[in-house]
């Protein structure tokens, strides 16, 4: 697994979109949150304020659907896919560990970001007590935050393998993570609300973005059932299908 680990590593970085990924993602997430945390001088709470903070993410994540899907379908589109599989007893053993790369690449990426966005909600917002990096509060807002961009990546990861198609697997993705939830949240009737909660809605901290909201963890167990489901599709299709 060692070096199946090392070999998505060197495949991740090799390629030009995941630089190009990396950039918007870090220049979007931090832009709009120092931004956000800027124009907003006061809160009650330190929660509060570092959710302003990481209101970059709502629109930033778009970027890890990319990144997983091409995590997978570039492999396919150029037919390198075909040299790693046939050296791969279990296909399924090679999506993994390209999940495990890229979801850990996110992972590392958000936390960053989201650290320095906790660091401009405490030197441009005013909070009672202030906001200290270490409470548990604000931990949880980073930590979700974390999670969220994570389950994202998994989800674009199992489109790509599903789909093995970059334009229809980072299509079908933001349309489940971007386009149907606050769409089906402004339609305004009792089952159109309830399809919005149904969907992979991206999140800034624990709260929805742009969808109906819903309690942080019902929000990740959503994000994270459909994630699940496309990572299983996506293995399934990998062990049935020729190349």
């Amino acid at each position: 697994m060692t070096g199946l680990l090392s070999s998505g590593w060197i495949r991740l970085r090799s390629v030009r979109s995941t630089w190009w990924c990396t950039a918007v993602y870090v220049v979007v997430a931090a832009g709009f949150g120092w931004l956000a945390a800027a124009g907003t001088p006061t809160s009650s709470r330190a929660d509060v304020a570092v959710e302003v903070a990481l209101t970059g993410f709502g629109f930033a994540q778009l970027a890890l659907v990319v990144l997983g899907v091409l995590s997978v379908s570039a492999e396919f589109g150029t037919g390198s896919a075909v040299s790693a599989l046939v050296a791969v007893p279990r296909r399924t053993s090679w999506l993994a560990a390209t999940t495990a790369v890229v979801a850990g690449w996110a992972a590392l990426l958000t936390a960053l970001v989201a650290l320095g966005c906790a660091v401009a909600a405490r030197a441009l917002i005013a909070v009672p007590g202030g906001v200290s990096p270490t409470d548990p509060v604000v931990l949880r807002e980073l930590g979700l935050q974390v999670a969220g961009a994570v389950l994202v990546t998994v989800l674009g990861v199992g489109l790509g393998a599903v789909l093995r198609a970059t334009a229809g697997g980072v299509g079908l993705g933001i349309a489940l993570v971007f386009v149907l939830p606050p769409a089906l949240a402004v339609a305004g009737s009792r089952w159109a609300e309830r399809g919005s909660q149904a969907l992979p809605a991206l999140r800034v901290g624990q709260e929805s973005f742009l969808a109906v909201d819903t309690t942080w963890p019902v929000g990740l167990a959503v994000t994270g059932a459909w994630a699940a489901g496309a990572w299983a599709l996506g293995a399934l299709l990998l062990e049935r299908r020729d190349f």
